[in-house]
């Protein structure tokens, strides 16, 4: 087995162990909306053809649904198309469920109008083949949008000591810069249609301590109470910053979406 297969194993592997824990979708951070709004925002979605490659949870793939996109959410995890399955079972909603990889999709030549995926790049030595599966899939005029971990931030500092200390749940990851994905996307073909980021909701220092709390039976809700009108004036300022190309040096997550 090529080393690539062998971490493509151990990653399925993992992921069919942490879906098996998180049943409970409840506990498992969402993506804030972003998803779902960059794609409004970038192209039409009534009865367009959707893909998630690495879906999770597939929560964004339903929410694409109530836009009228119709929605086939991918993985190579059986836990977590279990998971989708209950998910569209109690909403009501009417996903397309395929178990694949991401490297060889089971998908014809530009037969999609979009590609997304989130979280799923940094878990690869070399995911370029995955951007060429996109670009591949996508008909001409179509989207990829990719969803990553950026590099210079203190969460990615404590995710590599905790991988050297072989305390990370995924075993291994990395992360990315502006530069990289950008790079990654035009080598697979795509122009740059824009790129966009996202600060950590709620903060690193919430979500540890949540954590900690967990371990010696302490249990803090998902999100802390907001301050009334707090929440508001944060969006509407960072409206403006994170056009800036600095802040994307200081977003955890951060988008890019190319085009066909």
């Amino acid at each position: 087995m090529s080393p690539q297969n062998r971490e493509k194993q151990h990653s399925r592997n993992v992921w069919e162990r942490f879906w098996q824990q998180k049943r409970d979708i409840s506990d498992v951070y969402s993506n804030s909306k972003r998803i779902v709004e960059q794609l409004q925002n970038t192209m039409p979605l009534e009865n367009r053809w959707i893909c998630e490659v690495g879906a999770g949870s597939g929560r964004d793939g339903l929410r694409l649904v109530d836009c009228g996109a119709r929605v086939v959410l991918l993985d190579y995890a059986e836990n977590s198309l279990r998971v989708m399955q209950r998910l569209a079972r109690e909403t009501g909603k009417t996903v397309y469920l395929v178990q694949g990889d991401a490297f060889h999709l089971p998908f014809r030549t530009e037969s999609l109008d979009g590609v997304y995926h989130q979280g799923l790049l940094e878990h690869f030595a070399d995911p370029s083949g995955i951007l060429a599966e996109n670009y591949r899939v996508i008909k001409k005029g179509g989207f990829a949008l990719a969803d990553v971990p950026q590099r210079y931030h203190l969460y990615t500092a404590v995710k590599h000591l905790l991988i050297r200390l072989n305390k990370w749940f995924a075993g291994w990851e990395t992360e990315f810069s502006i530069r990289d994905l950008e790079r990654l996307f035009r080598t697979a073909g795509f122009s740059i249609h824009h790129a966009y980021g996202d600060w950590m909701r709620p903060s690193f220092f919430y979500r540890s301590m949540r954590e900690t709390g967990k371990k010696v039976g302490v249990h803090l809700p998902l999100y802390p109470p907001s301050i009334p009108g707090l929440r508001w004036l944060r969006e509407q300022a960072g409206k403006k910053v994170k056009k800036m190309r600095p802040a994307f040096y200081t977003f955890m997550d951060i988008g890019l979406i190319g085009r066909k």
